[in-house]
């Protein structure tokens, strides 16, 4: 066996090591906080209308602070860059969603059209069926064509689908491409699928981030997405990448969680007071 091998089979440890701690870690005040200050509040639902944004902006900020950004479909940006305007809340929406059809030039004038109405950041789904059935080309071109909708002053996050790519050597190379690409954050899933975000790959895309990263002049970040309900959920994502990015790394402006139910959990272990989903007036 060669020394490369060796390293190949000792990092591959160690990060099975990293994964093995981050799964007990406990939820405490301390991540409570982490996981508001990095939550995207999500609502992608068929049924969401003005009243359901209404009510999803006012969840946004508590008296511990705010959502990184709420993530809702394209018609209601307007509504809820109003809504939220002076709070420090972003808002995304999500493109090529939820299927990640290959069409280009149909995801880019969405994207277009999505920063014409005010949206800070687009969450696009990679062509993750043709990625994997090995048409890449294709599949990294419309990443492309969405990067140059969003300029330079929306956030694109690249959504990988890892649960269908169904290989830790697929995600990581998905990864890679997707920042090539201009991603300024690659996210694990849809929420649309079954499968979610978990511990393993989440190891698999950080450390591509903390080896990217150097070479490039805009900052990388990580979004799970998909099954995250809990503060303890969260804290094994928070963990995991303090261990692996370094302490001090994990902002808003580097973690995002994609997730709708985690903020119920959040507010319980803050000492508040649940916050209706029900339309708020304002």
């Amino acid at each position: 066996m060669t020394q490369t091998m060796h390293q190949k089979e000792e990092m591959n440890d160690a990060l099975k090591a990293l994964i093995g701690e981050a799964a007990k870690v406990q939820a405490n005040e301390a991540y409570a906080l982490r996981a508001l200050a990095s939550m995207d509040l999500t609502s992608l639902n068929e049924d969401d209308n003005s009243e359901t944004i209404r009510a999803l902006c006012g969840r946004a900020v508590t008296d511990r602070g705010h959502v990184a950004a709420v993530c809702i479909y394209d018609p209601f940006v307007p509504l809820a860059k109003d809504l939220l305007a002076g709070t420090g809340v972003k808002v995304a929406t999500v493109c090529n969603f939820p299927h990640g059809l290959p069409d280009a030039v149909a995801a880019r004038a969405e994207a277009r059209a999505q920063v014409a109405a005010g949206a800070d950041e687009v969450d696009v789904v990679l062509p993750y069926k043709r990625y994997k059935a090995g048409h890449r080309d294709q599949a990294i071109a419309l990443l492309h064509q969405v990067r140059e909708a969003c300029g330079h002053r929306v956030k694109m996050k690249v959504i990988l689908e890892t649960s269908q790519l169904q290989s830790l050597k697929i995600t990581e190379e998905a990864s890679r491409d997707a920042i090539d690409a201009g991603a300024d954050f690659i996210k694990t899933s849809t929420g649309k699928v079954p499968g979610g975000a978990d511990l393993e790959v989440a190891a698999v895309m950080l450390k591509v981030i903390r080896e990217m990263q150097p070479q490039l002049k805009r900052p990388l970040g990580f979004k799970p997405s998909g099954g995250i309900r809990t503060v303890a959920d969260a804290a094994g994502y928070l963990y995991l990448a303090d261990l692996i990015m370094g302490e001090g790394w994990a902002t808003p402006e580097t973690l995002r969680f994609g997730a709708s139910g985690l903020l119920d959990d959040v507010l319980a272990h803050l000492g508040l007071a649940p916050t209706p989903a029900q339309p708020t007036t304002y």
